[in-house]
Parts: C-alpha cells; structure tokens; sequence
C-alpha cells in the first residue's frame, strides 16, 4: 500500500469509524458498514494470508513464501 492510499485512509473517518463500531462504541446499519467497507476496498487492496509451500530436500515440505494484513488504527488527524 502506497503513501498516497494510507494518506486517504488517515483523513477519511471511515476507517476510524468502522473500528470504533468493531469495538462496540459506535453504532452502525449493516448499510453504513456495507458501504464503508466497499468506501475502503477502492483505497485498500484485500489481502489474505497466502502460502505457497514447495518440496525440499527429502520430500519435506518447506515455505516459500507468506503474505499477511494487518489493521492498525489510524493516528488521530482531527486537529
């Protein structure tokens, strides 16, 4: 994710929104939520978890590589 997406993430409320109703001290539709999840998908590619294993050495099975996403909250930008 690029400087430019994280900046739009930072000023926009959405995300912060979206947490503050995850952790119960905002209330949200299933509308609102729907459409500030499809709001963040345009600025925040999905990632999932991804392995891709191979076979090493005596038929063991190795990583090759992973992927993961992690969701931090946003630094407070109202000033």
């Amino acid at each position: 994710m690029g400087a430019e997406h994280r900046t739009k993430i930072a000023n926009s409320k959405i995300l912060k929104h979206l947490i503050e109703h995850a952790e119960g001290a905002r209330d949200m539709t299933s509308t609102q939520v729907t459409a500030g999840l499809g709001l963040l998908d345009r600025v925040m590619p999905k990632l999932a978890t991804t392995t891709i294993e191979g076979t090493g050495e005596g038929g063991a099975h190795e990583i090759v590589h992973r992927i993961e996403r992690e969701i931090v909250r946003p630094k407070n930008t109202d000033a």
